[in-house]
């Protein structure tokens, strides 16, 4: 698992009690060269490893980002995976647009703040232990209806456009990390339509054998990372490493 890391790596993961950050965080921890892992999540979850640090904040509060910068300290991260993201909110009356017509301004101003802001902010939070001149690999979850040259159905505005944004934002952080450390690679992962609540309610409309389980996307998403190289920094890729198009 990511053999460009070094023994006893540190790792950090946002949104560790969802169903693809939880699975990502057991599959780190049962890799004996897992040195420390920085659990990030609104509810922190209990393991029984002396490498699990739970941190509880909520990374879309930049405040809370601020004191995740605190936490770290400048200390080394050489993994970070963020996945946290937004595509639906029954309480709040946000789900996918159908049309033109179902276009809501909060709504609109809610997603791009969760799915493309927050991980850019992220990485400002993050800047003081990603630069430098050790291997940093840098993820954060993306999805496949953000690419703008792949968009032939239309619908789902908010979440596609928040997505596209996201994509852009972690590609020109790419291009300053790697001034920052010729070691950095950044990458966009798109993780298939995964058994979450966030694809919960539209399930019923993924074809057989699309919808994967979070272990198994976990595996799959830790085995493109390992695959990564500085040269391959600024990547958007699926589970299965396939380059999507911008």
């Amino acid at each position: 698992m990511l053999p460009q890391l070094p023994d006893g790596f540190t790792a950090l993961v946002t949104g560790a009690s969802g169903g693809i950050g939880s699975a990502l965080a057991d599959a780190l921890l049962a890799s004996p060269r897992l040195g420390r892992l920085h659990a990030v999540s609104r509810r922190p979850q209990r393991r029984d490893d002396p490498r699990w640090n739970p941190v509880r904040l909520d990374i879309t509060d930049p405040a809370a980002l601020e004191r995740l910068a605190d936490h770290l300290d400048g200390a080394p991260l050489h993994l970070m995976v963020n996945a946290v993201g937004m595509l639906h909110d029954e309480p709040a009356g946000i789900a996918p647009e159908k049309r033109l017509a179902d276009l809501d301004a909060a709504a609109l101003a809610r997603l791009f703040h969760v799915n493309a802001a927050t991980p850019a902010l992220l990485l400002k939070a993050l800047e003081g232990s990603l630069k430098g001149r050790h291997p940093a690999l840098i993820a954060s979850l993306s999805a496949r209806v953000g690419s703008i040259g792949d968009n032939r159905l239309g619908g789902w505005y908010g979440y596609r456009a928040s997505k596209a944004a996201h994509n852009m934002l972690m590609k020109t952080a790419a291009v300053e990390l790697r001034r920052l450390n010729p070691h950095a690679t950044v990458v966009c992962l798109h993780p298939g339509t995964t058994d979450t609540a966030l694809s919960h309610p539209f399930q019923a409309r993924v074809p057989e054998g699309k919808l994967f389980s979070p272990d198994f996307v976990a595996e799959r998403l830790l085995d493109v990372l390992g695959r990564r190289t500085p040269e391959d920094s600024g990547d958007f890729r699926d589970w299965d490493d396939m380059a999507i198009p911008w």
